[in-house]
């Protein structure tokens, strides 16, 4: 019911918008438009990726790999393979709530987003270029021991 009420108020604001500058909204729209063909690649790639090894992983596999009974084991896997992985933040939440949806637990996706977003090990000689290695490797490691708290915190508020 919120997500209809949300497009409800963009499409009210767009025609608001609309009706007070006809060519800034039509420019921000083929922006907008450009911008999504762009990311469409990306995102539509890892959708099927991920559709198919949700369609070779059943459930129940998700559940023991990855599930609320998996306990802090799952959560390291699951952080561990946030890190390692480089999907962009629009990508990466619709990827967990199809995990999430597949059996696996909010404390494991708590972990395997905050790792994703915050750890970047694919990135990180870009970064120690820009910030050197003590730097680079302090803050990826903080980062990561962060993902767990952002972990249990999740663990505590939902359960």
């Amino acid at each position: 019911m919120s997500t209809i009420i949300l497009y409800g108020i963009t499409v009210l604001l767009l025609i608001i918008s609309f009706f007070a500058d006809k060519s800034k909204t039509k420019k921000a729209l083929k922006k907008a438009f450009k911008s999504f063909e762009n990311i469409l690649p990306q995102f539509l790639g890892v959708m099927v990726l991920v559709g198919i090894l949700l369609s070779v992983f059943d459930a129940n596999f998700i559940s023991k790999i990855i599930g609320n009974k998996s306990g802090w084991y799952g959560t390291i896997i699951s952080a561990v393979v946030g890190a390692i992985t480089l999907i962009p933040g629009f990508v990466a939440f619709p990827t967990a709530a199809m995990l999430l949806e597949g059996g696996a637990g909010y404390m494991q996706i708590g972990a395997f987003i905050s790792s994703l977003m915050m750890v970047g090990v694919v990135t990180m000689p870009l970064e120690i270029s820009y910030f050197g290695k003590k730097l680079a490797f302090t803050r990826n490691i903080l980062a990561f021991m962060f993902s767990f708290v952002v972990a249990y915190i999740i663990h505590l508020v939902v359960f």
